[in-house]
């Protein structure tokens, strides 16, 4: 499954010569993400500089968080998916193989072993012992060899104040209250204008119009007459 293999690179550390090979410059050649400096410092580097997540893709780098004695992290680079946990690492200086340090492993195991399968967990195969290790490492995340998505510069510019913005399935219910009608005036009345004419129906016929009221003949009626004369 592994593979040891010799590499030459320059070392990290300037004015010190390494007696072997480091884990910074091998996923820095085989991932062709430019980050210099100690693995611990990887992926606070990468911030804003390229892309980062918490799945695995091939050719990102997995950064480790230091632990124990690994107190500057480390990094290697994803070759291969193999599920949803389990997936195929190219990193130097990991495992001693024929008893010396900063070997190159090509093409070995590690897996998730994060509760919530977030890749925040890992357990990587160990030459000596032929064999996943029993530790736990902590992992950071992936950080991939493509820029920073929309996504994740908004979240690095907002990281220092959050935004919160309306959902757009969230419409904000009308209420009308008791005082909705306050300061609204009422509009007066017109007065009501007297219209001359006969109004007609759509045929053209003239409506019927109340009889107008007829004084009694008086010549009809006698006693109406007496009574008039006498008021007079």
């Amino acid at each position: 499954m592994n593979k040891a293999a010799r590499f030459d690179a320059p070392s990290d550390r300037s004015g010190e010569e390494l007696p072997y090979l480091q884990c910074v410059p091998y996923a820095r050649a085989v991932s062709g993400i430019r980050i210099f400096g100690d693995a611990l410092t990887w992926w606070g580097q990468a911030e804003g500089r390229y892309a980062r997540g918490n799945r695995p893709k091939v050719g990102a780098v997995m950064s480790f968080r230091p632990h124990g004695r690994m107190e500057l992290g480390h990094v290697a680079a994803v070759s291969r998916i193999i599920d949803s946990r389990n997936v195929l690492l190219r990193h130097a200086n990991w495992s001693e193989i024929d008893g010396r340090r900063g070997q190159i492993e090509d093409n070995v195991r590690a897996v998730d072993v994060s509760p919530d399968n977030d890749w925040s967990q890992v357990r990587v195969w160990y030459a000596p012992i032929g064999n996943l290790g029993t530790t736990a490492w902590p992992v950071n995340g992936f950080i991939y060899p493509d820029k920073p998505g929309r996504a994740e510069r908004l979240s690095v510019l907002s990281s220092s104040g959050s935004v919160q913005k309306a959902k757009a399935s969230e419409t904000p219910v009308s209420r009308i209250g008791a005082d909705f009608l306050r300061g609204i005036r009422p509009e007066a009345s017109a007065p009501a204008t007297k219209i001359h004419g006969t109004l007609t129906f759509g045929s053209g016929k003239k409506l019927p119009q109340p009889p107008a009221r007829i004084k009694p003949a008086l010549a009809d009626d006698p006693i109406g007459t007496i009574i008039a004369s006498r008021t007079k």
